[in-house]
């Protein structure tokens, strides 16, 4: 299911979520300049979590063993990964920052990015593949869309085998849906030996943060 809109409006301007659109946009076009130095930066500035275990076993200075934790969230794959990501984030970030405000917005984001890179490392230590992209982030965005809005409406392309339909569904069963795909998925990920792909557990991590962190970002004044 592709969401095509929601139909619940912002109050407010979002340009916390323009800013993070636009930072994520900028670093991808900068990787489009690296050429054949894009996998050493992809190395260098994203998460490898048997090079985070190699550097706290050798006591690397906690700088370096972290930042990573943070760049990796705003390097990108592909054109597909970025157009993806910045699509889900426009969509539902807007409302999510209306609801927390800017400043607090912007922290909620960032904590669900490194809740999201944090479980992803644990459950796959022994992985050298790089992992990259703003969508552990953007899964926490999406647990707090779900628990304030909840039956906020999304326009939703379906799929149908060859053929495509638009359907209005609410956000409870949308986004239920899309976090049951990254469970499952992730469940049949533990063990399996890859070279990279999907990180199910940044998504499932970054989600559970998000509706974890809802209670104490959102503003008292929406509180319930």
């Amino acid at each position: 299911m592709i969401p095509l809109k929601d139909k619940n409006p912002s109050s407010t301007v979002p340009f916390v979520n323009y800013i993070l659109i636009a930072a994520n946009a900028a670093v991808f076009f900068y990787e489009l300049s690296l050429g054949s130095g894009l996998g050493d930066f992809f190395v260098k500035y994203g998460l490898v979590p048997s090079r985070y275990f190699e550097m706290v076993a050798a006591h690397t200075h906690p700088v370096t063993r972290y930042f990573p934790f943070f760049t990796s969230m705003f390097i990108h794959g592909g054109w597909l990964h970025i157009i993806g990501n910045m699509w889900f984030l426009f969509i539902f970030g807007d409302n999510v920052e209306d609801r927390l405000g800017h400043r607090r917005y912007f922290l909620f984001y960032l904590l669900s990015g490194l809740a999201a890179a944090a479980l992803q490392v644990f459950l796959s230590a022994g992985s050298s593949v790089p992992t990259i992209g703003a969508s552990g982030a953007i899964s926490g965005v999406l647990g707090a869309y779900l628990v304030m809005f909840p039956r906020a409406r999304i326009v939703t392309l379906l799929p149908i085998f060859f053929f495509f339909d638009i359907i209005d569904i609410s956000a409870i069963l949308f986004i239920g849906f899309w976090f049951m795909i990254q469970f499952f998925s992730g469940i049949q990920s533990l063990g399996v030996d890859t070279t990279g792909g999907i990180a199910w557990w940044a998504h499932v991590g970054g989600f559970v943060a998000g509706i974890a962190l809802v209670p104490i970002f959102r503003r008292r004044r929406y509180a319930t």
